[in-house]
C-alpha cells in the first residue's frame, strides 16, 4: 500500500459509481438485497474500504438508489440525464458525465477516475488497489479487468455465417488439438475501469493501444446479469462468509 501512496504523489482521484434504475434482466437489480445489503452497497463499500478516494459518487436516475448510495456513503449533487438512463446507452459517456459534474461541483481537477460496477460485487479491495497500482506502474491511459477465459474463438467459439456454415470464430494458423494450446484469452468481467482524466475525456472506447489489463479470479468476476447469475453470486457470499466464522 506504501508503494501505491508514492504513485499517486500529487495525484488526485475520483471513484464513480453508476448505477441506472430500469433492469430487464432483473428487476430493482441494484437495490436488491444481496446477503443482508442492496447490491450496489457492497461497491461503495469496497471503494470506502481502500481509503484511496477523495471522493465517491453515484451516477443514476433512481431516487431508490441514489436514497441508498448516500446512505452507504456516495456523494450525490447530480442526476444522470435520460439519453444515459436507457439499456441502449454506452458506459463510457456515462463516467464522463460523472466526471465533468464532479469537477464542476468540487471546483478541481482529477487526475484518476475509477469506476467500480456496480453488478459486480465480488471483487474485493484488494482487487481495486492492486489494479491502480498497476495501472500507475504501466503508466496506462486507461485500464479493464477480466478473468480468464473459458472458451477461445480460436479453438471452441464458433459463428453460424449466413449461409448456414459453421465457423471458428478466429481461425488458427495451425490445426489446435487443445484450448491450451491456443492463444490466452480473456473475459471482460465488467468490475473495475480506470481512466487518465484526458485520456476519458477524449476517447469513447475503452480499447486504446494503451489499455492495461488486470487479470482477477474466475471467483471475484462475476458480472451480475441475469437471476441465475444472482444466485450464483450469493451462493458465493454466503460461502465466503461461513468460512471467514
Amino acid at each position: 500500500m506504501n508503494s501505491l501512496k508514492t504513485l499517486l504523489k500529487d495525484k488526485s482521484v475520483l471513484c464513480s459509481i453508476c448505477a441506472r434504475g430500469g433492469s430487464k434482466g432483473i428487476t430493482d437489480k441494484n437495490t436488491r438485497l444481496l446477503e443482508g445489503k442492496p447490491l450496489i452497497a457492497h461497491s461503495i463499500e469496497q471503494a470506502n474500504s481502500t481509503g484511496l478516494f477523495e471522493h465517491i459518487v453515484i451516477s443514476s436516475d433512481s431516487t431508490a438508489i441514489i436514497d441508498i448510495a448516500i446512505k452507504y456513503g456516495a456523494e450525490h449533487f447530480f442526476d444522470r440525464p435520460t439519453e444515459m438512463a436507457d439499456d441502449k446507452a454506452a458506459k463510457v459517456p456515462v463516467i464522463r458525465h460523472a466526471l465533468q459534474m464532479s469537477e464542476v461541483h468540487y471546483r478541481q481537477k482529477f487526475d484518476i477516475i475509477v469506476d467500480l460496477d456496480a453488478t459486480a460485487p465480488l471483487r474485493d479491495s484488494t482487487d481495486i488497489i492492486e489494479s491502480l497500482k498497476q495501472f500507475l506502474a504501466n503508466d496506462n491511459e486507461n485500464l479493464i479487468t477480466a478473468m480468464p477465459s473459458r472458451r477461445s474463438p480460436y479453438f471452441n467459439l464458433v459463428e453460424l455465417t449466413e449461409e448456414g456454415k459453421v465457423e471458428l470464430s478466429k481461425p488458427p494458423s495451425a490445426a489446435l488439438v487443445r484450448r491450451q494450446d491456443s492463444v490466452q484469452c480473456f473475459d471482460m468481467n465488467a468490475s473495475i475501469y480506470i481512466w487518465k482524466r484526458d485520456c476519458l475525456l477524449k476517447n469513447d472506447s475503452v480499447f486504446l493501444d494503451t489499455t492495461g489489463l488486470y487479470i482477477m479470479p474466475e471467483e471475484r468476476s462475476i458480472d451480475i446479469d441475469s437471476e441465475l447469475d444472482f444466485q450464483f453470486v450469493e451462493f458465493i457470499m454466503k460461502r465466503n462468509r461461513l468460512m471467514k466464522s
